[in-house]
């Protein structure tokens, strides 16, 4: 009987406390009960044809994720329509092996308390981020970059710079986007320094987002999971600094050593009312979600919601305050977040849950850890990340659940968050600055530079063993 043949998931007491607090507890309240991390079964049913099945629904789901720039095919719709139907097929394998009910709505349960805890979080953050910028936030960063005239050598640094702190705190994409608006309005007449500019800015944001839980969703994920507490990602901040400047240093030679032609005036935008304290709000949402971590042992996400409150009774504020400067409605900061995003997350996450409920993810853990051992199959994560999103690769090694001591877990999470700079389709930045670029930044503009790319991966990773192992 495959109930006989299961085995149990072994996870640290950290990761039971944080399941316990999910953010869903209201809507659990109705349910018989909620699956704690070590009570979750594997059917242990992978070579069965229905399990090789699912397997393939995955990868044509994905195939349809990876082509999503040609096809204008929305990546959420292929994933989560993949989802149900691995879903499916599990509840037919567990029903047809004699695995009680009770033991896949634990499983499921599990894996929807983990994609509400990141929906949740993800959605504040985004909410956020869309309030900047309709206040005009970094509109006047973005202007007061062009003004100030600099050359084409300083203004690569610059930008660089500036998208590394800024992905520490918001997401590679929207950091990538805002300063690479200030690289095109410059370098409009210079097609070889937007190429190089964009790619800096690609691995900047990539690099970033690595040391910091709010500046990539695998940081977040591997935070929210427990397996790191927050003050544990700055071990990164200086592999991330060696793994953005070893590439910026060689491209540095190749960049014109010229100033823009500038014309006209000064571009002038002005703050709308409350822009600085809405950024601020922000700092002291991210203060407060540490807080509930780090002080109450609560999910940030919880945290991350008491400051979207901040911001709903500082937008009824403004509302009343100021009959000037546009007006302000939170749940339209709500509405226009990237809800095709938040919805891949749900659909990946259930379609890596349901392979890993199959067993697929232990058949996976035993081949690459046990087999490869921790440093050189977390290395390969990051190159795999370059081909495949790193969101579902890292879903998939924290349900895996390696027995790793700290630094190996910070050695995943530098390399799933800065693997994807390899190529320009390893990353939701590089992707979009595509599409921006106007046909002066490429893939194959990219490739020219890979080498320089993996000269700063493998200098990261060295430098990550030298301070922390």
């Amino acid at each position: 009987m495959a109930a006989e043949r299961s085995i149990h998931y072994t996870y640290k007491e950290e990761d039971l406390a944080l399941l316990r607090t999910l953010a869903f507890l209201s809507l659990l309240l109705a349910l018989p009960g909620v699956a704690s991390a070590e009570e979750l079964e594997i059917l242990g049913l992978t070579g069965t044809h229905r399990g090789l099945y699912c397997v393939l629904i995955f990868i044509i789901a994905y195939a349809f994720v990876m082509t999503e720039e040609f096809t204008h095919l929305r990546k959420s719709k292929p994933v989560i329509l993949a989802a149900g139907i691995i879903w499916a097929q599990v509840a037919y394998l567990a029903s047809s092996n004699g695995v009680a009910a009770e033991v896949v709505h634990k499983a499921f349960e599990y894996n929807l308390g983990e994609f509400a805890e990141l929906m949740l979080f993800l959605l504040v953050a985004m909410t956020y981020i869309n309030a900047m910028a309709e206040r005009n936030v970094f509109e006047a960063l973005r202007a007061w970059l062009v003004n100030r005239r600099f050359g084409y050598r300083k203004l690569f640094w610059i930008t660089g710079v500036i998208t590394f702190f800024l992905s520490s705190v918001a997401d590679n994409l929207t950091s990538a986007l805002l300063v690479g608006a200030v690289v095109m309005a410059v370098g409009a007449n210079s097609p070889k320094f937007v190429a190089l500019g964009f790619i800096n800015l690609v691995s900047a944001a990539n690099a970033g987002g690595a040391f910091s839980p709010f500046g990539d969703i695998t940081t977040l994920m591997v935070w929210q999971d427990g397996k790191a507490e927050f003050f544990d990602f700055f071990m990164l901040f200086i592999p991330s600094v060696v793994n953005f400047v070893v590439p910026a240093a060689i491209m540095h030679f190749a960049i014109p050593n010229e100033a823009p032609s500038f014309s006209g005036e000064d571009e002038k935008i002005e703050l709308k009312p409350g822009a600085l304290m809405v950024a601020g709000l922000f700092v002291l949402t991210i203060v407060t979600a540490v807080s509930f971590k780090q002080f109450l042992h609560l999910p940030p996400f919880m945290g991350m919601m008491v400051g979207l409150a901040y911001l709903m009774f500082y937008g009824y504020r403004l509302k009343l305050c100021f009959s000037y400067g546009g007006k302000f409605d939170v749940f339209q900061n709500v509405k226009d977040s990237e809800w095709d995003t938040l919805l891949f997350f749900f659909g990946v996450i259930f379609a890596v849950g349901g392979l890993g409920f199959i067993g697929y993810l232990q058949l996976a853990s035993v081949a690459m850890y046990e087999g490869l051992g921790a440093t050189t199959a977390n290395v390969l994560i990051g190159v795999l990340s370059a081909i495949v999103d790193n969101i579902p690769v890292m879903f998939a090694v924290l349900q895996m659940n390696p027995d790793m001591p700290l630094y190996q877990w910070m050695l995943v999470t530098l390399t799933a968050g800065v693997g994807g700079t390899m190529l320009s389709i390893g990353s939701a930045a590089g992707v979009a600055l595509m599409g921006t670029s106007r046909g002066m930044y490429t893939f194959f503009s990219h490739l020219k530079w890979t080498p320089a790319i993996i000269a700063g991966y493998v200098a990261s990773i060295i430098v990550h063993f030298l301070i922390n192992a």
